[in-house]
């Protein structure tokens, strides 16, 4: 028996019906409104039939079960009311599954996330295939939601409260070991295997049979007994440090958490419910939403019709960025020539690569095959042997024209003529570096963020003679290294640094002007920001940020973003930042993490006599400097869309993503609001706050970015 419906398929195979989640011309299967009658329908004639011993749900896509619920639908829900009756809806039919006479199996491959992953939660057994591919998530506090599928309520039922509350704050992906491991599922087997292990499981389940499942023993203790205060107090204390009350989602996760093993069950969900419902309609969810949108959207800038070969990829410098950059190439299945001064420099990073690979396996994120996979792609070298194989070079050497110059040179006399060269220069503008190429066609640049394992913005500049070819062969090999990209037009600083050097100038202004190093940071952090300027720039080297200061100020000197010199005096003194413990802060205690403020610093700045600035002017000079800038980005046709300027900010430089990016901010602000407080600066602090042009334009038409 194979019948066909809009969105599922099923097949009957030895009493047991398999129900294929398939949705029609789309690459992954969201849950949506149409779906859920549908399932009803069919559960009725399997309920119905005698015949049909249990279900399974199974994908009929390659690599994914359920993606989630359709976001889009959240859109169009626009009162509380509509978003509370489809969320009772979906709620009604997975209440139907978990006590479903008859046992339901969910059986995964690939992504199962959000409300896929609440369906499986509400199925009597979970089988997960151990292929790489294949993970799990509750991202909704991404998108400043809970899971409002029962998620809160079943996941702590499930693996305990300390776990739940892992995986829901953080939104991160459990892979199919950990989530073995956990409880979470119920067997793992190979990705060919799952049809065959969930109908033998199913036969099981139809005669009676129940499966042990074992929470590990503090984890029981902590869902059943008093001790479980002490995890959800835990909980609220870690929430509020590093959110610092601008998000609501978290708070609400742990209270739904508490009621799940407190509350009768129709208490807990009717919490959820109404909590699920509050948070879609935040200022903070819809910026959230709105963001992952915009990275949705920016994979389809990429024209698959103009990549090139990209098969083999050479990378200039074993450092952290290079061997960072060589790490992620290998993981998007690319070979890699890691090259640096000699074999054992080169190695050294290999090394490292190779560490950060097993950290993975020992978390069985990945196997011991997969890592070895992995690692086996990339060849480390001291010399440019291999590289006449090479269709892209990226060159992570240190930030200097004459070096990047004598590079290309080099590189251009050994690699085949279709070979794309790119530069992970932050600051240069890559025309003059394209200006010592026999190639300039082939030249763009590939701006990474460090450390590049992690940081999930890649920012692509082109040139005006950069072809078509060469951006989109960059765009896919950063599609598939894991990069959301965005992609800037040629010109000091592209995009991303342009906006954070007055951002940063501005705090060293603070600090001429008697501000404390400590005070600058908290005000920016408890505004949004992952750190504060000066944690940031004892991070990225106060060497490397005295050198793009250098270049940034002399390019736009006749706006007064010159500033200040301070940085610069820092490293003529021999102050680096954390690469030499030297920088605003001494670092202390494992891995150091304990800091203190440099009191010798305050001898750059006047002084170590500091005055109160209030945390309101210290946000307002540095978030303003920042806003204008990326304004003028696009003024200046540096930005090709105001979304390219909020992910870059967002995933680049930390912007608070719940005020949703420069021109979302704006947005949301008013254009004449914004106008008024930078004229206001302007007035207090001079030319270099001076609006943009385009921002009074907007500000008189009562215009928005984004319509």
């Amino acid at each position: 028996m194979d019948t066909k419906t809009n969105y599922l398929r099923k097949e009957i195979e030895g009493g047991i019906l398999f129900m294929i989640l398939d949705q029609p011309g789309e690459r992954m299967n969201v849950l949506g409104r149409e779906m859920i009658p549908e399932m009803h329908t069919l559960l009725d004639g399997i309920e119905a039939d005698p015949a049909i011993q249990a279900v399974v749900l199974i994908s009929g896509k390659p690599d994914n079960f359920i993606a989630g619920a359709d976001i889009k639908l959240f859109q169009s829900l626009d009162t509380p009311e509509a978003m509370e009756k489809f969320n009772r809806e979906g709620n009604t039919l997975l209440d139907r599954i978990e006590a479903f006479p008859k046992p339901v199996i969910a059986a995964m491959h690939g992504t199962t996330m959000g409300g896929g992953m609440e369906v499986a939660l509400a199925c009597h057994y979970r089988i997960g295939t151990d292929h790489k591919d294949t993970r799990f998530a509750l991202p909704e506090v991404k998108l400043g939601l809970l899971p409002g599928a029962g998620g809160t309520q079943r996941l702590p039922r499930l693996v305990g409260v300390p776990k739940a509350l892992d995986i829901m704050l953080t939104g991160k992906n459990v892979y199919p070991r950990q989530a073995l491991k956990m409880g979470l599922l119920d067997e793992m087997t190979h990705k060919y295997a799952l049809r065959t292990a969930a109908l033998n499981v199913a036969k099981k389940l139809a005669t009676g049979w129940k499966p042990k499942r074992k929470i590990a023993l503090m984890d029981r203790a902590l869902t059943q007994t008093f001790l479980r205060g002490i995890a959800l107090k835990k909980a609220r204390e870690t929430v509020e440090a590093k959110t610092l009350g601008n998000y609501p989602a978290p708070p609400k996760i742990i209270e739904a958490v508490e009621k799940a093993v407190t509350a009768s069950r129709r208490d807990g969900r009717e919490f959820e419910t109404r909590a699920f419902t509050s948070l879609v309609f935040t200022p903070q969810s819809r910026a959230l939403v709105n963001l992952f949108f915009a990275m949705t959207d920016s994979k389809k800038r990429l024209d698959k019709s103009l990549i090139g070969k990209a098969g083999t990829i050479g990378v200039l410098g074993a450092g952290l960025m290079g061997s960072g950059i060589a790490d992620v190439s290998a993981g998007g299945g690319y070979r890699v020539l890691l090259k640096d001064r000699d074999l054992e420099s080169a190695a050294k990073g290999y090394a490292g690569i190779w560490q950060e690979l097993d950290k993975k396996r020992g978390k069985r994120i990945i196997s011991p095959f997969e890592r070895d996979r992995t690692s086996s792609l990339i060849h480390p070298t001291g010399d440019y042997r291999g590289f006449e194989k090479a269709d892209l070079v990226i060159e992570a050497v240190f930030e200097d024209l004459d070096i990047k110059h004598k590079v290309l040179a080099e590189v251009e006399a050994v690699v085949p003529d279709h070979c794309i060269f790119a530069s992970n220069t932050s600051s240069l503008p890559i025309t003059d570096i394209a200006a010592g190429s026999k190639r300039p066609e082939l030249v763009l640049g590939m701006h990474y963020f460090s450390p590049v394992q992690k940081m999930p913005l890649l920012e692509i500049i082109k040139t005006k003679k950069t072809t078509d070819r060469a951006l989109h062969t960059a765009i896919e090999v950063g599609m598939k290294q894991g990069k959301t990209v965005i992609v800037v037009n040629d010109g000091p600083g592209f995009y991303t640094t342009r906006i954070l050097a007055p951002f940063m100038n501005e705090a060293m202004l603070l600090l001429e002007e008697g501000a404390a190093i400590d005070e600058i940071d908290k005000a920016m952090k408890k505004l949004g920001f992952p750190v504060g300027p000066l944690v940031l720039m004892d991070e990225v080297g106060i060497d490397v940020a005295a050198h793009v200061a250098g270049v940034m100020g002399a390019k736009f000197k006749d706006r007064g973003v010159e500033g200040s010199k301070a940085a610069e005096k820092l490293s003529e003194a021999g102050y680096a930042g954390r690469k030499n413990d030297k920088g605003f802060y001494t670092y202390s205690g494992k891995g150091g993490k304990k800091k203190e403020v440099n009191q010798d610093v305050y001898s750059f700045f006047g002084g170590p006599k500091r005055r109160p600035v209030t945390p309101a002017i210290i946000q307002e000079r540095l978030l303003m400097a920042m806003v204008n800038e990326a304004l003028l980005c696009l003024q200046d046709e540096i930005l090709l869309s105001p979304a390219d300027g909020d992910l870059g900010a967002i995933l680049g430089l930390g912007f608070p993503p719940f005020l949703g990016g420069p021109f979302r901010y704006i947005d949301r602000e008013g254009a004449s609001n914004i106008f008024t407080r930078l004229d206001k600066l302007e007035g207090q602090h001079g030319i270099r706050f001076k609006p943009a042009e385009i921002l009074a334009f907007m500000a008189k038409k009562s215009g928005q970015f984004y319509g």
